[in-house]
């Protein structure tokens, strides 16, 4: 009983806390420990690019993480996700504005070695629920595109019964690494 008390005040004050540095400026990210298996930003980029899902982990219910996998479209730096209007993500979106996002590229592995050869990339930055019609309604067109390129009738109709029923979120990123199996790097 003592230990339920206890973690559940440790998780009240971690959310109350978070909610109270919603407003914070930009962090300083840790810098990567290994360093000789860090990708260049651009080679990032071009991983974002090219995936087509990855994990969005966020601060969940009583301060657990919550790691949910999606479908995401990058424009710039910014990545956008469609949801559901309600649910888990989108209250500890609403609750908490900082997230990250990671995507595994590829994934070899490699059982002679003992090893796997991966290309990973890790985003950290700010969420939030698209407010602005126009903003949204952009960001879904191009989801669409990107999941079902060509078929614009068939996404004009999609959007036209859908886009009531369904909110996006917006992922702006403040910082990026990648880092790439070493053997891969050789």
């Amino acid at each position: 009983m003592y230990c339920n008390v206890v973690g559940r005040v440790s998780a009240d004050y971690f959310l109350l806390t978070a909610n109270t540095r919603k407003s914070e400026t930009m962090t300083t990210f840790r810098p990567m420990r290994r360093r000789r298996q860090q990708l260049p930003e651009e080679a990032c980029i071009e991983i974002l690019s090219k995936s087509t899902s990855g994990v969005l982990s966020v601060l969940g219910d009583d301060g657990y993480p919550y790691g949910v996998p999606l479908s995401y479209v990058m424009v710039g730096r910014r990545l956008y996700f469609h949801s559901a209007l309600t649910g888990h993500k989108v209250d500890a979106v609403r609750r908490y504005d900082k997230a990250s996002f990671t995507i595994i590229y590829k994934d070899s592995v490699q059982p002679c070695e003992f090893t796997t050869y991966y290309q990973s990339v890790v985003c950290f930055g700010r969420v939030r629920i698209v407010e602005d019609a126009d903003e949204k309604m952009s960001a879904l067109r191009q989801l669409g595109e990107r999941y079902n390129p060509g078929d614009a009738e068939g996404l004009q109709k999609e959007m036209e019964q859908g886009a009531a029923r369904l909110l996006m979120i917006a992922f702006d990123i403040e910082s990026l690494t990648g880092k790439a199996a070493i053997e891969l790097l050789r």
